[in-house]
């Protein structure tokens, strides 16, 4: 049973709380729900609209909203765990509390690979935007040193320089602490923001309606494949939890910046889908990388297509900051129950950063962006999100039968119907990602298993307190 050991929730709470101890308090809600937009908008709105596109059609809206559904009941769980429970790790710390240290180990090793290879993933999305802003300056890299060996056939690469180069200047960046990493976050998400309505608007002039007949060519299968594909659109919401212990009133706030940011990109995908397809024939998006700016392309209003990759390449650079963010504060949560090294969550004395945990996520991720071509991420993302979202949502039903009497800021509706329909949700989509995208989620859980075990078991601090 020591397997299962659950932390003191009580006493989980009251360290976080005590002065001297935890990271500075500096988030309000704007912050979180700026933070969460950050996080979301990016590589999903920008790049995977062209591939779920082809898919489901033009019914691409219709998966958006699947998927936001499933993110809306795993977004209620949750707003109760993060107002009830604020302390750094999100679901790891909600697990560990609820249904023990395995299941929290489980969860927290594939939290890590979700983060660390969003980081990797979106950064080299941002290069290639970025190496085609250059271009249209004037300015080439050097070939060797634009993409990662083998990213290219027949081309002659050896470093992604700029995927490595903006992790590590956001990696100094979180370094600094959280109140100038928010500040730099909310400044490129209302840029960002402020793209994609310009998209709306302009673009809504030239919609075709007959480009959406057939509406789903696909049928139901394509919609939901499409759906389990977009879902990496949504990755993000989550990682506000993450930002729990540095939040100034949790129980008000949080709930605030999960839904918040939940909803505000649902709308925008939802819409932006719609228009994207009504303009381009859904065909037309295969092998396209920039399917947002393209759709402005065929409508000649080549002025705003640049403005939309400009925004790209800001959107996609809140996405980084936001998930390396969220991956510091998974590991120094681990960190700090013993399941990993303690330098992993020691704070800086100036900053209150977990300093040296953010540059190893930085240098070893950065260096995964540079030397590995990472084309087909998407799906593993997804796998490690969706099992994540399967579990806070056993955990809120759990803990209101072990906790009834723990202060409750904010209550998920309907419990447990709300939280089994995001099980349900969540492990239909899961169905739906490929074979080879199992097998290498059950490789890492694997790798894991033999860490817990070789390693994080005997030296958590719950087994030295016996």
């Amino acid at each position: 049973m020591s397997l299962f050991r659950t932390k003191n929730l009580d006493e989980l709470l009251a360290h976080a709380s005590s002065p001297g101890h935890g990271l500075k308090k500096v988030l309000g809600p704007v912050d979180l729900v700026l933070i969460g937009i950050g996080a979301i908008v990016g590589t999903g709105i920008f790049v995977l609209t062209g591939t779920g596109a082809l898919t489901a059609g033009p019914a691409l809206t219709i998966s958006f909203v699947i998927a936001a559904l499933a993110c809306a009941f795993a977004a209620l769980c949750y707003a109760e765990f993060a107002s009830s429970i604020p302390v750094a790790g999100s679901v790891y710390t909600y697990s560990y509390a609820t249904l023990g240290e395995l299941v929290a180990w489980i969860i927290g090793w594939d939290l890590m690979l979700e983060y660390g290879l969003a980081v990797s993933a979106v950064a080299v999305g941002w290069s290639g935007y970025f190496q085609s802003l250059l271009s249209g300056l004037g300015v080439t890299l050097p070939t060797v040193l634009s993409a990662a060996p083998g990213a290219q056939p027949g081309v002659q690469t050896w470093f992604n320089l700029p995927a490595f180069a903006i992790v590590l200047v956001l990696t100094w960046l979180l370094s600094l602490g959280m109140r100038e990493s928010s500040r730099l976050n909310n400044i490129m998400v209302a840029l960002k923001i402020g793209v994609v309505l310009l998209f709306i608007v302009v673009g809504a002039r030239h919609v075709r309606p007959e480009n959406w007949q057939p509406f789903a060519p696909f049928g139901a299968n394509g919609v939901l494949s499409a759906a389990a594909l977009v879902f990496f659109a949504f990755i993000g919401f989550d990682a506000v939890s993450s930002a729990a212990e540095e939040v100034k009133r949790p129980d008000r706030d949080l709930p605030i910046g999960i839904i918040g940011s939940l909803l505000v990109c649902a709308a925008l995908y939802v819409v932006v889908s719609l228009i994207m397809t009504g303009i381009v024939p859904f065909q037309d998006f295969a092998g396209v990388d920039h399917p947002v700016s393209l759709a402005l392309q065929r409508a000649n209003e080549l002025w705003v297509a640049g403005f939309v990759d400009l925004g790209a390449i800001v959107g996609m650079t809140t996405v980084i900051l936001v998930m390396a963010y969220g991956q510091t504060r998974i590991i120094y949560a681990m960190s700090r129950d013993g399941l990993l090294p303690a330098r992993l969550s020691t704070l800086h004395p100036r900053h209150g950063t977990p300093y040296f945990a953010t540059w190893l996520v930085g240098i070893v991720f950065g260096l995964i962006a540079a030397l590995v071509p990472l084309n087909v991420l998407a799906e593993l993302i997804n796998i490690g999100t969706l099992a994540a979202f399967c579990l806070i949502a056993i955990a809120v039903i759990v803990l209101r039968r072990t906790r009834p009497d723990l202060p409750r800021a904010f209550r998920c509706p309907a419990v447990p119907v709300v939280p089994l329909l995001a099980v349900a949700l969540c492990v239909t989509l899961m169905s739906f990602l490929q074979a080879t995208t199992w097998i290498a989620f059950a490789v890492w859980v694997g790798l894991g298993l033999i860490v817990y075990f070789g390693y994080a078991r005997r030296r958590s601090l719950l087994h030295r307190a016996k």
